[in-house]
């Protein structure tokens, strides 16, 4: 049985891996990359990597999904002839996939023996953080620096986006994400799934000290949670010039660069944490993050500013 259930989704990841190829329409390619973002959260709960599947759900499938559709709901209208590559084009983009899909499974299903690890590494040093979950442990103490340069990279990429903005409606306020025809189901869900999601993507950040969850988890329901209300027509997208806004995106990784700075003198160095206070350092470091993490993935998939400042 557990055999048969590992062959279905193998399946249905090639499935929708092809369907997200050869899709003619941008909207059915788009909907296929979510689908198949979903089956590999499936997949990593499969192997037991509980984080790496939240991660997969919540930001591959979902807000990579939703940049994406929005990104096809902003292109013009075109001819369907040139609007996407050719047959010939996609077939080798498909090749191309299968060979570098075949490289990994080969170097995966033939590891060195013993299989080289750091995990004994990190369980051995757990407890000098205070943290339970050895995810956290990596990301916020021996990986530091490479968290704190992905979170720089989100705040550049949201600079990024408005920087597409005409001069004449720089720091005004982006285009509505209301629908076309208004929908009394998702403006329902707007009214009632909010408090729900809120609580849900508070309890990521604060469980992920301990247990599976984080900031990029929870920050995400919190995103998805704002940018639903949007979609409803329950609140505009915000001006990109607001102080408040632009506060809110920068004060996860401005804290996390005044705690590595701070490291220099109540510890050993650059994002070291004092004995007995690393554990409350990173809650508060993640906590941060997550609201900067919400704010920007919903300004991102808001797009660049699309009207006048108010005066």
């Amino acid at each position: 049985m557990s055999l048969a259930v590992d062959l279905v989704m193998v399946l249905l990841i090639l499935t929708a891996a092809v369907w997200t190829i050869l899709a003619r329409d941008r909207r059915d390619a788009v909907i296929a990359f979510i689908v198949l973002g979903l089956l590999l959260s499936l997949v990593w709960m499969r192997l037991l990597a509980v984080d790496v599947a939240l991660t997969e759900a919540a930001v591959g499938g979902g807000a990579t999904g939703l940049v994406l559709l929005r990104a096809c709901a902003r292109l013009l209208p075109v001819e369907a002839d040139g609007a996407l590559p050719g047959l010939r084009l996609q077939v080798a983009v498909g090749v191309l996939c299968a060979v570098v899909g075949a490289c990994l499974a080969a170097v995966i299903l033939s590891p060195p023996e013993p299989a080289p690890s750091l995990a004994p590494a990190v369980a051995a040093h757990m407890e000098d953080v205070g943290l339970k979950n050895p995810v956290t442990v990596v990301l916020l103490a021996y990986r530091a620096l490479d968290t704190l340069l992905e979170k720089v990279v989100l705040v550049l990429g949201l600079i990024g986006v408005w920087a597409l903005a005409p001069d004449l409606f720089w720091g005004g306020r982006p285009a509505s994400l209301r629908a076309a025809v208004p929908s009394g189901t998702l403006t329902f869900l707007a009214r009632v799934l909010p408090p729900i999601g809120v609580l849900i993507g508070i309890y990521l950040v604060w469980n992920g000290a301990d247990h599976p969850g984080g900031t990029f988890q929870g920050g995400t329901v919190l995103a998805a949670m704002w940018l639903l209300v949007m979609m409803a027509d329950l609140g505009d997208p915000p001006e990109t010039r607001a102080l408040r806004l632009r506060r809110l995106v920068a004060v996860g990784p401005a804290l996390f660069i005044a705690v590595g700075l701070a490291g220099f003198g109540m510890a050993d160095g650059f994002l070291s944490y004092p004995p007995g206070y690393a554990k409350p350092i990173i809650v508060a470091v993640e906590v941060a993050l997550a609201l900067s993490i919400a704010v920007i993935l919903g300004l991102m998939v808001a797009g660049p500013a699309a009207k006048e400042p108010d005066q």
